[in-house]
């Protein structure tokens, strides 16, 4: 059932949106959670690090797709705003084109370039052979990481964010079904984990590709809908490449980070695998939040509801300021025990170096909060330029202090934590300055977040 977010009470309305845009990828963190414990508990030390560090390269990578959909999800957003059905169901058509193609090209080279990945990342010799198996295999799903997310996103920039929850607890459960097969049954090694992964991801993609073709005859494209047109394609190029920039960006940062400690070793390595899944967990709802408000701004730009936004803001900084400052207090306060779910009590440096870890970043949860909500608005209101700079601020900023931090005698690993917040700290700085600055132009001298 699609929902109009430009009606009805914005706080209420915000939350049951979101809700189950939440739960989803609560889901997906508890699989992704559960294949790193697996592996950790049942094939070693050294897989958990491999499959970790996979998990890092593969965001990277499923950011690019995941942009790609959001930037489309939100020009469809702004065309089911102002009801212009026509425009909407050429845009899905346009975008599923140009995305799907796009998606075929990224998996070509991937595979081309498998062992400069390898290279570039720093992977320590002990794990080479492991992450190498595991990324062959998990390469497959990238074709089915497109479908689910283009679906989702299509399927929300019209109000609907319960089926895609829906398919994606079917997946979750699968893959951890498959997990125990693979890897306990079967004695797969962390090849199976990686199976288990890839058939899941097929199944929630095609899946909700299925239904959306089946039973919402809303986003049918019919032959008038299948044409070329040159600036409905320059608003979704603007949107989706600006918005998979920003998405790919964020994660690329992340990414030379875990180059980075890949160079401490296997140990390290294993503890920021463990501490980034909490951390992930942890943070997955407001950022999931973000999006749902990036959906409720476009809606209500699109329908010139210019004060519904503005009050929408107010109250989006608020549920996120309180969650975040519960969610910092649980991760600070039960660090160790989080941890001890992937390793044993007596790998002491291993639980240290996590440790250390989700209380230096922990504790500052409030900060990325409300930078998801500023990737959203500037999004929504076909700014996603602006995205784009708060992401290289907080992520350029991140990689440079990491390296220069860490190289200090006797602050280590601690200077590449330490770099998180301050780079968080630094974006919102940025986008805080923007909006004030833009809010003329946007909606009126009113309007202030």
């Amino acid at each position: 059932m699609t929902q109009d977010l430009t009606k009805g009470n914005i706080t209420k309305t915000l939350l049951l949106f979101a809700l189950p845009m939440i739960l989803g990828n609560l889901l997906q963190q508890t699989y992704n959670i559960t294949d790193t414990l697996i592996v950790g508990r049942f094939v070693g030390k050294e897989a958990l690090a491999a499959a970790g560090a996979s998990y890092t390269l593969m965001t990277f990578l499923n950011s690019i797709l995941l942009g790609l959909c959001m930037g489309s999800g939100t020009l469809i957003s702004l065309y089911y705003g102002k009801g212009d059905e026509g425009r909407m169901k050429q845009g899905i058509f346009l975008s599923f084109m140009l995305i799907g193609l796009l998606t075929l090209v990224l998996m070509g080279a991937v595979f081309a370039g498998l062992d400069g990945i390898l290279g570039f990342l720093k992977v320590p010799k002990e794990v080479y052979g492991m992450m190498r198996s595991y990324l062959w295999i998990i390469f497959w799903g990238i074709g089915a990481i497109f479908l689910y997310n283009y679906f989702a996103s299509i399927q929300r920039a019209a109000g609907n964010s319960l089926v895609a929850l829906i398919f994606l607890g079917v997946s979750a459960a699968a893959n951890i079904l498959l997990d125990l097969l693979f890897v306990l049954s079967f004695q797969w090694g962390i090849e199976g984990a990686a199976a288990a992964t890839v058939a899941s991801q097929f199944l929630s993609g095609t899946g909700i590709f299925l239904y959306t073709f089946w039973k919402m005859p809303e986003f049918r494209i019919g032959r008038e809908n299948r044409k070329w047109d040159t600036s409905l394609m320059k608003e979704l190029f603007h949107l989706s490449f600006l918005t998979s920039v920003q998405q790919s960006v964020m994660n690329f940062g992340i990414l030379l980070v875990q180059g980075l400690v890949n160079s401490f070793g296997p140990v390290v390595m294993a503890a920021f695998a463990a501490a980034v899944k909490i951390d992930s967990f942890a943070y997955m709802p407001v950022q999931d939040f973000g999006n749902a408000f990036s959906t409720f701004v476009a809606q209500n730009f699109g329908a010139g509801q210019e004060e519904r936004i503005r009050t929408g803001s107010r109250k989006a900084v608020t549920c996120t300021l309180v969650f975040c400052l519960l969610i910092s207090a649980g991760v600070c306060l039960f660090a160790r025990e989080l941890l001890l779910l992937f390793f044993e009590a007596g790998e002491t440096e291993a639980l240290a170096v996590g440790m250390q870890y989700l209380r230096i970043e922990g504790a500052f949860y409030c900060l990325i909060g409300f930078l998801f909500l500023f990737y959203g608005y500037f999004r929504a209101i076909q700014r996603p330029g602006m995205s784009v700079i708060l992401t290289v601020v907080s992520l350029g900023s991140r990689v440079a202090l990491a390296y220069a931090f860490s190289s200090i005698p006797g602050v280590g690993t601690a200077g590449i934590w330490a770099a998180v917040p301050i780079g968080w700290f630094l974006a919102d700085g940025v986008g805080l300055a923007a909006l004030l600055r833009r809010r003329k132009r946007a909606f009126g001298p009113k309007n202030v977040l």
